[in-house]
C-alpha cells in the first residue's frame, strides 16, 4: 500500500495539472499546492489521515480566500452603464408601463418612482433593466 506521502504528491501534482488543461481561476492550482504541502508536513509533523485531511482543508481555503483578495477579476460591464439617457415616446402613466427610445430602439420601460407620470418627449435616466423592461428617472427630477 503506498504511503500516504505519495497519495498527496500525486494528487498535488495531478491538481496543478488539472489547472493546465482546465482553467478554474486557479482553484485547482491551489488546492494542489495545498496538497504539496501536506505531503511534505506528512512525514514530519502530520502522523494521522484525519489531521492531513484537516491541514489540506484549511490551506486550500486560506489559499483561494487569499488569492481572490489579491487578484482583481472583470467586472462585467453591460450597454446600460454606457448610454444612461433616452427618451421617452409616450407617456409613462404612474405605477404603468410606457415605450422609451433607447439606443436607437423602442424598449418598454417604467418609472422607478411607482408614483410619478412622465410625460412624452421628456429626456430619462435609465437607472437598471429588469427584463426587457427599463426602469427609468425623469431627467428633470435627478438633476435637481
Amino acid at each position: 500500500m503506498p504511503s500516504t506521502t505519495l497519495i498527496w504528491l500525486l494528487a498535488g501534482s495531478g491538481l496543478c495539472l488539472l489547472e493546465l488543461f482546465m482553467p478554474t481561476a486557479f482553484a485547482a492550482f491551489l488546492t494542489g499546492i495545498s496538497a504539496l504541502i501536506v505531503a511534505f508536513l506528512s512525514q514530519a509533523i502530520l502522523g494521522k489521515l484525519w489531521l492531513q485531511i484537516v491541514v489540506w482543508l484549511f490551506l486550500s481555503t486560506v489559499l483561494v480566500i487569499l488569492s481572490r483578495r489579491f487578484m482583481s477579476l472583470p467586472k462585467r460591464k453591460t450597454k446600460i452603464q454606457h448610454a444612461i439617457i433616452a427618451e421617452t415616446l409616450t407617456e409613462i402613466p404612474a405605477g404603468k408601463p410606457g415605450r422609451v427610445l433607447y439606443e436607437g430602439n423602442s424598449w418598454r420601460a417604467r418609472c422607478d418612482d411607482e408614483t410619478l407620470i412622465i410625460p412624452p418627449n421628456q429626456r430619462v435616466y435609465v437607472t437598471r433593466r429588469e427584463g426587457t423592461t427599463l426602469i427609468v428617472m425623469p431627467e428633470n427630477l435627478l438633476d435637481s
